[in-house]
């Protein structure tokens, strides 16, 4: 009988093995180590249901990891292997996300199922691993983002009700306090000009996937939702006000000196 595989995270209670998995690789085609943390929800009605799609082999798509509403954690493909959860998807620069990241999938029915708040448990098991997996791997804290971060016009997951601030306090992710949602000055849908390139070189120096163009189009409005999502959730609604602006000036002068994008 041959021995179960034990998880590389302690956090997993076991592992239930998914084949969607290949090489990680780096753009020279040598391995490479994930310096990245990327969160998801499952956006299903049923946790199990979900799991199993996982593990589908016709699906097409995996994660490492797997947290049940009531916080137990399912180690589904190696760490060292690239598992297929962010898709189409880019960040600072780098478009192999999958290559390049850990990949946690939250159980919750997303906002098709109304997104509901996740449970105490699952909030403290995932914060229990990302622990593990950041300190182990040295993932630094603003590479530890959503699937709306790194594909803005594709996805919503975890979504404005995911608690990134308590991650912060635990120490995991950037994070700054809001700035308060006032009236003032704002930059919109169809507007174009300076202050919009502006913007857009703020949230590409924070490490979105936006072209400088000037114009406040579909893809930066999808950009600036994507940033309120996880920074600002107060307001969501594409639309660049004065808390959205300074909460973005506030995480970049604060990040770490070694990850800012020059």
């Amino acid at each position: 009988m041959s021995e179960q595989p034990k998880p590389d995270s302690p956090v997993a209670a076991k592992v239930f093995p998914s084949p969607n998995h290949g090489e990680r690789l780096g753009a020279d085609g040598t391995p490479r180590r994930p310096d990245m943390l990327v969160l998801h929800y499952t956006g299903m009605p049923d946790a199990g249901d979900a799991l199993q799609r996982l593990c589908n082999p016709a699906a097409e798509v995996s994660a490492h990891y797997f947290v049940f509403e009531n916080g137990r954690v399912l180690q589904l493909v190696p760490e060292g292997r690239r598992a297929w959860h962010a898709g189409r998807a880019s960040w600072a620069g780098e478009r192999d996300i999958n290559s390049a990241s850990i990949g946690i999938e939250i159980a919750n029915p997303g906002h098709q199922g109304g997104l509901p708040p996740y449970p105490a448990a699952q909030i403290a098991a995932v914060i229990a691993l990302s622990r593990d997996i950041v300190s182990r791997w040295a993932i630094p804290a603003d590479r530890v983002l959503g699937h709306s971060d790194v594909a803005p016009e594709r996805k919503l997951d975890p979504g404005e009700l995911f608690p990134w601030e308590e991650l912060n306090r635990a120490g995991i992710g950037h994070f700054v306090r809001p700035a308060p949602v006032r009236g003032g000055r704002f930059l919109s849908p169809g507007e174009s000009g300076q202050p919009v390139e502006a913007l857009q070189a703020m949230l590409a120096m924070y490490g979105y996937d936006i072209a400088l163009t000037g114009s406040y189009d579909e893809a930066t409005t999808a950009v600036v939702a994507a940033f309120q999502r996880h920074f600002r959730p107060e307001r969501i609604d594409g639309i660049a006000d004065a808390s959205t602006i300074t909460t973005l000036r506030d995480l970049i002068a604060s990040r770490p000196a070694a990850t800012v994008i020059l």
